[in-house]
């Protein structure tokens, strides 16, 4: 599969917007980078207040709702993609993909997905 074909495909992936404040924490530093905007099983929008670096790699958690009496975490390793100012002053969205994810995560991740969006 070339790499442009592998890429329309990551983005064809459901994403979900979230209804709910989930900060992504960075795993090494212990820092919020952002919150979360929209995540599917293949990557996830962050809105933070500073620029990530360009095609720098994350190790972080954040917690998802609606998977049991509490919310889960789950943690994942990303790889920015893009990034841009918001509209809003002080805020920059950036997109990233998951690069890497492990079995029982990526099963909470889809059971997660799968469930009806909540307003």
């Amino acid at each position: 599969m070339s790499e442009n074909i592998a890429s329309i495909d990551q983005r064809r992936a459901l994403r979900k917007r979230a209804n709910f404040t989930a900060v992504v924490t960075d795993v090494i530093t212990g820092q919020p980078i952002g919150h979360l905007g929209n995540l599917s099983a293949n990557g996830m929008l962050l809105i933070s207040t500073h620029p990530p670096c360009s095609e720098a790699i994350y190790q972080v958690s954040l917690s998802l709702p609606g998977l049991g009496s509490s919310p889960q975490s789950i943690e994942v390793g990303i790889q920015e993609q893009w990034h841009e100012a918001a509209a809003s002053p002080g805020q920059v969205w950036a997109g990233y993909r998951i690069v890497a994810i492990d079995d029982a995560d990526a099963a909470m991740l889809d059971a997660w997905l799968e469930q009806p969006e909540r307003d």
